[in-house]
């Protein structure tokens, strides 16, 4: 790929990114699965202070994760997430890798957090030139609670 066409894939991968934020903060989750291909993986890895024995959910296709990061956010709660500072390599016109720091602030009627993390994660390209997520490492590396009084 020459220079132009490589700009342009990466800033239709930083296009497929914030839509991704942005679809599941307002839970568009029909249009929010359409990101993903049809066999993505996702695999989620949450901090070694939560405790857990296997810190890693795999989740396999695209409907498991709609299924899997809709009742997350579904729970009568709020949520707000950002990517920042992309790192995304083209391989060639079909494929690409990315990294990103993320945060992310959830409000939920039992606690409010703040977190912290990586998204690592590949793309494919579609014949139609329409990017789409195949994979997703997220690994947190940080969550804080947030007490935050309320308004009165």
């Amino acid at each position: 790929m020459d220079d132009l066409k490589t700009l342009l894939a990466i800033e239709k991968i930083k296009r497929l990114k914030a839509r991704y934020f942005r679809l599941m903060d307002l839970r568009h989750w029909d249009e929010w699965a359409e990101l993903f291909t049809k066999d993505c993986v996702f695999t989620f890895v949450t901090p070694p202070a939560w405790g857990a024995n296997n810190n890693e959910t795999k989740l396999e296709g695209r409907d498991q994760i709609v299924k899997f990061i809709r009742g997350l956010n579904d729970r009568g709660g709020t949520g707000v997430h950002h990517g920042h500072m992309p790192e995304i390599d083209i391989i060639d016109h079909r494929s690409a890798t990315g990294i990103w720091a993320m945060y992310d602030y959830i409000v939920r009627p039992d606690r409010q957090a703040e977190g912290y993390g990586h998204y690592h994660e590949s793309y494919e390209c579609d014949d139609a030139g329409e990017w789409h997520i195949a994979s997703i490492r997220l690994t947190r590396i940080r969550e804080d609670n947030v007490t935050v009084p309320l308004a009165s």
